[in-house]
């Protein structure tokens, strides 16, 4: 999607795999794709020039609430939103997002929104298996891979559309923040653990006007830039 949008690829355009050969998402990490069973798509955008390049986190954020309204729509699962592009059933993960931006210095030229859902996934490595779910162990079914990219493309276009075409961006991003606080239980009170510097643990204490995670740790408030966040058992 990159390449082709470096080519001239419309805005809009959606690129969908069957497998991953070679998925990958923040800091390196790998993803397990099973051919037939997940829905690994990548969504093109031209965005107009109020989103700043350091804006990747928002785009990350609406997505996550795009792939949560699209899984309850079609199963009826509600899925929890771990910051920054992860979702959970559970306390298992079973979505990954990746957003990615070309810029040319405060003018972004194009992104793509990298998504993997494990849809039809009936099992998983045996080092996956305390960590990753799919919609089909959830629910005990089979579900329609088309069914639920219709539905997510749907709601993601209600996201964006919010986001990218907004004459206040604060405005936007305030909703954003207020509706993931509704619909996650990782933003406040969760007591985590953060990959970030030497590594540290406290309590999350919602998100900052910039959409970063903040955690109240024992040295006093620290706010996640880049960091893995998971659950402190």
């Amino acid at each position: 999607a990159m390449r082709e949008a470096s080519r001239g690829a419309e805005h809009g355009t959606v690129y969908v795999a069957d497998a991953q050969s070679a998925g990958r998402g923040r800091g390196a990490h790998t993803w397990h794709s099973a051919p037939g069973d997940g829905l690994y798509c990548s969504i093109l955008l031209r965005p107009h020039a109020a989103l700043a390049p350091t804006d990747a986190l928002w785009l990350s954020l609406a997505t996550g609430l795009a792939v949560s309204n699209a899984v309850e729509s079609v199963t009826a699962q509600h899925a929890d939103i771990r910051w920054p592009n992860d979702l959970l059933l559970g306390e298992k993960k079973f979505c990954g997002i990746l957003a990615e931006m070309s810029a040319e210095g405060e003018r972004v030229r194009h992104a793509v929104i990298g998504i993997g859902i494990n849809i039809n996934h009936a099992a998983f490595p045996v080092e996956l298996q305390a960590l990753a779910t799919s919609l089909r162990i959830a629910s005990g079914r089979n579900l329609s891979r088309a069914l639920i990219l219709a539905a997510l493309l749907r709601a993601l276009q209600v996201e964006l559309a919010a986001l990218l075409a907004a004459n206040d961006t604060q405005t936007a991003h305030t909703e954003i923040l207020q509706r993931l606080r509704r619909q996650s239980t990782w933003m406040e009170g969760k007591r985590v653990h953060v990959d970030e510097a030497e590594g540290y643990t406290g309590l999350t204490a919602g998100l900052n006007a910039q959409g970063f995670l903040l955690v109240q740790t024992a040295a006093g408030m620290r706010t996640v830039l880049s960091g893995g966040v998971r659950a402190d058992i």
